[in-house]
């Protein structure tokens, strides 16, 4: 008897592999992956210009970084005793205007820099509403400020595939080794209301499965359906029954790495598991031989991983278990 509707993921023809650069933009759910992505030692970056919602902001911050753009102090805009950017999460914000911009433009050049040599792109749009200012010029993080300082725009589906397709093309100039996986965010943006949330991710599942028949080299990953279409229960969501809760991204992140991820890089990721879970465990009694036996015999596998696999960023763990053991 089937308790969950079955669902058929290919494995992409050329999966992601460690060695492999890994840039993620997008919505809240995109950092469920970058975060496990950078926990297994994958080389990542993530949302360059922080959370990015619709996709006429990121398709606006891609193109920035292919420049990469440059922001001036015009850019910026004093709002609740911080300088602040429409078009980057408040992580940037600042009380001091100069740090601000060079926080920015330091991930903008950061950006430019991962982007020119990145083997992949993850897109994660959450909604296809947008917002713009009263004079229309678009914003990306409305940072708590009025409602009555915006207007909210539900993008068409011929606005969405304009947006990325543009972008998309001067990506593929930009870095012609690009391969891009799309997803559609999970999250329910209640906010907007059910029947809105609905209409808009339609809009994004739409415009995303052109794209994805229109170019080579872009593929979906179906976060989206596997939450609501296969999970599809309550049970899988926080208590705001909004976000997808720890059993659920767990599901989600197990059949990216199944599709997405080589065989071979899927084995060497469950020994790195092993050493990032091991570094993070808090003994009872830390003073005791068996716990100095345990970190001594992780600190020997972490040693050997590096040896093998030189790649691999495992500093961290080596130091911390080399420390612990007073081989340091």
């Amino acid at each position: 008897m089937e308790f969950q509707l079955p669902i058929n993921i290919p494995v992409l023809p050329r999966p992601i592999g460690y060695g492999d650069r890994i840039l993620l933009t997008g919505s809240c759910f995109t950092e469920h992956i970058g975060n496990s992505l950078q926990d297994w030692k994958f080389d990542v970056l993530q949302n360059p210009n922080g959370i990015l919602f619709d996709p006429a902001s990121v398709a606006s911050s891609l193109i920035s970084y292919i420049d990469p753009k440059k922001y001036v102090e015009d850019d910026l805009v004093y709002f609740n005793e911080v300088w602040q950017s429409w078009q980057h999460h408040s992580r940037f914000s600042q009380v001091d205007k100069g740090e601000c911009l060079r926080g920015i433009n330091a991930s903008q050049e950061r950006a430019h820099a991962f982007l020119r040599s990145a083997q992949w792109l993850v897109i994660t749009l959450g909604s296809a509403f947008s917002y713009r200012l009263k004079d229309g010029r678009p914003v990306a993080n409305c940072h708590r400020a009025p409602a009555q300082t915006f207007t909210k725009h539900l993008m068409t589906i011929e606005e969405i595939n304009t947006a990325l397709d543009g972008c998309l093309h001067q990506l593929r100039y930009f870095n012609r080794e690009l391969r891009v996986i799309f997803t559609v965010s999970p999250v329910r943006h209640i906010r907007d209301g059910v029947v809105e949330n609905n209409r808009s991710k339609a809009r994004l599942l739409e415009a995303v499965h052109h794209l994805v028949g229109k170019f080579d080299r872009l593929y979906y990953f179906p976060a989206y359906e596997l939450v609501v279409d296969v999970l599809r229960d309550y049970r899988f969501y926080d208590i705001d029954m909004v976000h997808p809760n720890y059993p659920a991204t767990q599901f989600v992140l197990e059949k990216f790495a199944a599709s997405c991820i080589s065989e071979e890089s899927q084995r060497l990721m469950e020994e790195v598991k092993k050493i990032v879970i091991a570094r993070k465990h808090k003994a009872f009694q830390p003073s005791t031989n068996a716990h100095k036996q345990f970190l001594a015999s992780f600190r020997e596998k972490t040693a050997a991983l590096i040896r093998e696999y030189p790649f691999l960023d495992l500093k961290e763990e080596l130091e911390y278990f080399s420390v612990n053991t007073g081989l340091i």
